[in-house]
């Protein structure tokens, strides 16, 4: 079994908020299905996807390629309107258990905190009888955080899960990381390679493609900026005989973050298996912290709380 980390597969979907939407570039569904099982083979077995990825399609590919399989952790996600709609939480849950072929969610998460209250009072009955394992919140503050632990403790159940954007580019979260940590609640750190930026493939002159969401979030002028950082992040892999883009994963789970991994081809599973033997030094995580403070970038999706 490989360190916790959680696959993510936001690039997975098709269509509207999908992989060529957002990441400008789409992988077909035999190399999906070989990373897959790829990741699977090398005990990657947490498996993180929403309702929204591809507005649907990347539950089905999800479905598809987990059907007879019962050792696979699956986390999912319902992403509440701005104004409340009376069982529109069960309704999304009971899609996408459909879509996925499944009876319960392993983790299933309010996405986004928009009338947390009234939903998480909506998430409670499917808590009770087993539907939802664990219950999670997305993309919240410490005010969020301890209103659902509140609202859950009166129910006699416990909130599980914490889910934000968290990396070495938006690193703002510790102590929301360390009160999780006390409060027996697991920390996913997602967009932990903000996209590939991380990644170390990427540069000013080439960068995203140039009609993707990522690209309109990090564009090639912000790549001059973490020129240094990404020096850093190669020296160390040189060091350890890992792939650069394994850094800033490591860095996560050295802060106490599960990272979520966004992985799109068999290679970068193997990748992300050869990292999962190697801890960086206080003096490592350190060192990039500070790289990566000299950026003076603070990366935010526009669907984030400020």
């Amino acid at each position: 079994m490989n360190r916790d980390v959680m696959i993510g597969t936001w690039a997975w979907g098709d269509g509207y908020n999908g992989s060529k939407m957002v990441f400008g570039q789409k992988s077909d569904e035999e190399t999906l299905k070989s990373t897959f099982e790829t990741a699977v083979s090398l005990g990657f077995t947490k498996w993180d996807t929403a309702a929204v990825y591809g507005m649907g399609s990347c539950e089905k590919l999800l479905g598809r390629l987990m059907k007879g399989r019962d050792d696979i952790f699956i986390s999912t996600k319902y992403f509440p309107d701005a104004r409340f709609r009376s069982s529109a939480l069960e309704k999304s849950f009971s899609s996408s258990m459909e879509r996925l072929g499944r009876e319960s969610a392993d983790l299933f998460w309010i996405h986004k905190p928009n009338n947390l209250e009234k939903n998480l009072h909506e998430a409670v009955p499917l808590i009770k009888d087993g539907r939802i394992k664990s219950i999670g919140i997305s993309n919240v503050s410490m005010e969020h955080i301890k209103t659902a632990q509140k609202l859950l403790d009166s129910r006699g159940l416990k909130l599980g899960a914490v889910q934000n954007h968290f990396s070495l580019l938006r690193n703002d979260q510790q102590p929301i990381i360390d009160f999780c940590r006390d409060n027996g609640i697991t920390y996913y750190a997602y967009m932990v390679l903000e996209q590939g930026a991380l990644a170390g493939r990427y540069n000013a002159e080439n960068h995203f493609p140039t009609f993707s969401m990522r690209n309109l979030m990090f564009p090639g002028s912000k790549f001059r900026k973490i020129e240094s950082l990404l020096g850093t992040m190669k020296e160390m892999a040189d060091k350890y005989g890992i792939d650069r883009s394994q850094i800033p994963i490591l860095w996560a789970m050295a802060k106490g973050a599960v990272p979520i991994v966004g992985i799109t081809k068999p290679s970068y599973a193997r990748k992300l298996s050869d990292a999962m033997k190697v801890r960086l030094t206080d003096e490592e995580t350190d060192r990039l912290t500070e790289e990566a403070r000299r950026t003076g970038i603070r990366q935010q999706g526009s669907w984030e709380p400020q």
